[in-house]
């Protein structure tokens, strides 16, 4: 496309900005306790300005230390002493014609217990204690999930009291008058500073169930007094912050981003909080109050899947929102929209659903998205696969003082780590052509080595391949062709069918191996397990079967489990699912299993727990419940393993010993996920060839 409309310049309030293209706020950890910037985020950021963004949104930027801190290492604005670095930040992304707009946030009920008075608390002891930062590190994984569970923290504030939200639990306790009138005052405030910091406008953050759009909700706002109650009341809040701002500010652009639907509706609660209609008319009333822009989002943190989707939901899929508002609007409409490509950004500006094309998780996958779209190279992009594995890193790390990481791009927060071109044309053999053999073949040949891989099938991918013929998971093959295509656009060499051997090492006389070779489906040990009713997950994703109006047990209840028996639901069977513990998908981030449960429950799969296979025979399986010890016949026609992979390493353990600088990573290694293969991939091919050179190589950062 000739993207007409993209790079067409664009105003926001008095602030001119180059092209329609935004960088959403999304919150890593590259901070530090005290909220001023870092060195680790302003290369982040950097990185996307010159990448061609026309604005950098901020991440969330908190205004008030005791209880509106929500992580330890988000930058801040609640007191002067943050302006100076702000000031170098907005310099330096300045200087690539890009502009800064900070989002102003505090998280309300959505907080967790245990950050409350915290922050204060930290930064007074890490100026007196040097180390007291790698303590609390230290304790925070297994000290501060037990105080979480046992519920031992202070209440989070909310507008009201009411029921603890679903992602963080706790306790909930009602603003005093008092605290309203001081939280809106340091919403004020930070945006002056914002201002004296030279940034180009403020977000302020009315959307995702954080404590603006609390205000705004009757789910979540049952008050009695001024700031509750009627519309009218329940937008006094945001209302007073936005002309506090006006009247101290002037003319300093001001944003609202805001969920104009709760999106209750589509977890099965109809008339819970607010719906578009309403949100319409909050987006309506704020133009009035005098804002320059609207970033129209949707969901708070009870409908998460609903402003954070995973891999499973279609892009574009709410733009109809951001389109009803623009309708009823003047001032610019920004929108995230799931926005993927650059024809559905452009699709989207063409057909008025928006202004402003706000891409979060592309910007973290590809941080040089607008460039590379501007200059016609749209095919060299690492595309974001909706993995949620950075807001689920980021959730971890955050108590262990690391920032999130990128399934996609693990170069994401590391951006001052420099590739060492020192390979010198010297030969690696990467046995496997799955994410983990595909990520180190092209860091490597972009050092410099000369690169050869070798994969058993005809195509690339391994299980993500298998994983992404399923409908609703084809993103996850954008991994795959995107790590493919750039390792072969820097000269690496794949040679297809044909399974990697020690002659073929040998024959190779390479510096170095590194076995990708992934893993393979588990069978368990069983009898009638080799019964011609019996088949893996990967046997129905790549074809291999048909199964059509049968009954089906799905053996194992983890997240490929219950998506399997999802696809074989649609298929029209009659499906049950097998699970030993008593629970299915243990350990699997909530998203996902809130994506998948629902379509399960829509179909009628039946789930049993506490189960365990142990025996096939000719009509159906032999069951056993894991705590009474009971055993029954289940009368089955197919039965389908989805119990996991085990690595398959055995040419690692034939070159043991026999060539230097051999490597195994990977599902190889240890089954896991994307995220899991890629960084492997990366740490052991940053590295190689550094020995001599320590100060050089990526340390557990």
């Amino acid at each position: 496309m000739d993207n007409r409309l993209l790079f067409a310049p664009i105003s926001i309030g008095s602030c001119d900005i180059k092209n329609r293209i935004a960088m959403a706020p999304m919150h890593l950890g590259l901070g530090t306790f005290d909220g001023t910037i870092t060195q680790k985020m302003t290369d982040y950021y950097v990185a996307r300005a010159k990448g061609g963004a026309g604005i950098i949104m901020l991440e969330i930027t908190r205004v008030n230390d005791k209880t509106g801190a929500t992580a330890f290492a988000q930058p801040a604005l609640s007191h002067d002493y943050q302006i100076g670095k702000l000031r170098e930040f907005c310099q330096k992304i300045h200087k690539y014609g890009s502009k800064v707009f900070v989002q102003l946030h505090h998280p309300g009920r959505q907080n967790v217990g245990l950050m409350m008075g915290t922050i204060p608390i930290c930064i007074k002891l890490s100026k007196t204690m040097q180390d007291f930062p790698k303590i609390l590190y230290k304790l925070a994984p297994t000290v501060g999930k037990k105080i979480l569970s046992r519920q031992w923290t202070p209440a989070v504030v909310a507008p009201s009291k009411v029921e603890p939200s679903y992602f963080t639990g706790g306790k909930v306790r009602e603003l005093s008058l008092k605290e309203i009138k001081q939280l809106v005052n340091q919403f004020i405030e930070a945006a002056e500073r914002a201002q004296k910091a030279n940034c180009d406008g403020v977000v302020l953050h009315a959307a995702h169930g954080y404590l603006i759009q609390q205000f705004l909700s009757p789910n979540t706002n049952k008050r009695k007094d001024a700031y509750g109650g009627s519309f009218e009341n329940r937008m006094r809040f945001i209302t007073e912050i936005i002309e506090g701002i006006r009247s101290r500010c002037r003319d300093f652009p001001i944003i609202v981003r805001l969920s104009v639907d709760e999106c209750y509706d589509r977890i099965g609660m109809p008339g819970k909080g607010y719906g578009l209609e309403e949100g319409l008319e909050m987006a309506v009333a704020l133009e009035k109050i005098g804002i320059d822009a609207i970033d129209v989002s949707c969901g708070a943190y009870d409908t998460f899947n609903y402003w954070l989707e995973p891999t499973s939901f279609e892009t574009g899929w709410r733009a109809y929102m951001s389109k009803e508002v623009k309708k009823l609007v003047k001032i610019p409409v920004i929108a995230t929209n799931l926005t993927r490509s650059e024809r559905q950004a452009e699709l989207q500006l063409m057909d008025d659903s928006q202004d402003i094309i706000s891409l979060g998780r592309p910007h973290i996958a590809e941080p040089k998205w607008s460039i590379k779209i501007e200059s016609v190279q749209e095919h060299t992009i690492k595309r974001c696969i909706c993995c949620l594995h950075c807001f689920e890193s980021m959730q971890h790390n955050a108590y262990l003082g690391k920032p999130a990481r990128c399934a996609v791009n693990p170069f994401a927060g590391r951006e001052r780590y420099k590739l060492v071109t020192n390979g010198g044309g010297r030969k690696v053999v990467i046995a496997g052509a799955g994410p983990a053999g595909l990520m180190a073949a092209e860091i490597l040949a972009r050092r410099g080595f000369r690169v050869v891989v070798y994969e058993k099938k005809n195509k690339a991918g391994g299980q993500v391949t298998i994983a992404a013929n399923s409908p609703e998971k084809a993103k996850l093959g954008w991994c795959v062709e995107d790590l493919k295509f750039a390792a072969e656009k820097k000269g690496v060499r794949i040679i297809f069918n044909k399974l990697c051997t020690v002659d073929d090492v040998d024959s190779q006389k390479p510096y170095a191996v590194i076995v990708a070779t992934g893993g393979e489906p588990i069978i368990p040990a069983i009898e009638g397990i080799t019964n011609s009713k019996v088949a893996t997950a990967p046997d129905l994703y790549e074809g291999k079967i048909s199964i059509t109006k049968k009954r089906v047990a799905v053996i194992g209840g983890g997240l490929t489990g219950l998506e399997t028996a999802h696809v074989l639901a649609k298929m029209h069977n009659e499906v049950t699912i097998l699970e030993m513990s008593d629970q299915v998908c243990k350990g699997v981030w909530m998203q996902h299993v809130d994506a998948v449960l629902p379509k399960l429950n829509e179909e009628n799969v039946t789930i049993l727990t506490n189960t365990k296979l142990i025996e096939v025979d000719s009509t159906g399986i032999v069951i056993e419940n894991t705590k009474s010890k009971h055993r029954s016949h289940l009368d089955v026609d197919n039965v389908i393993l989805a119990i996991g992979v085990r690595p398959e390493s055995s040419l690692f353990q034939q070159l043991h010993g026999r060539a230097a600088n051999v490597f195994l990573i990977g599902d190889a290694v240890k089954a896991g996920r994307i995220a899991n293969a890629t960084e492997d991939a990366f740490r052991v091919a940053f590295n190689l060839g550094l020995d001599q050179f320590p100060d050089l190589q990526l340390k557990d950062d």
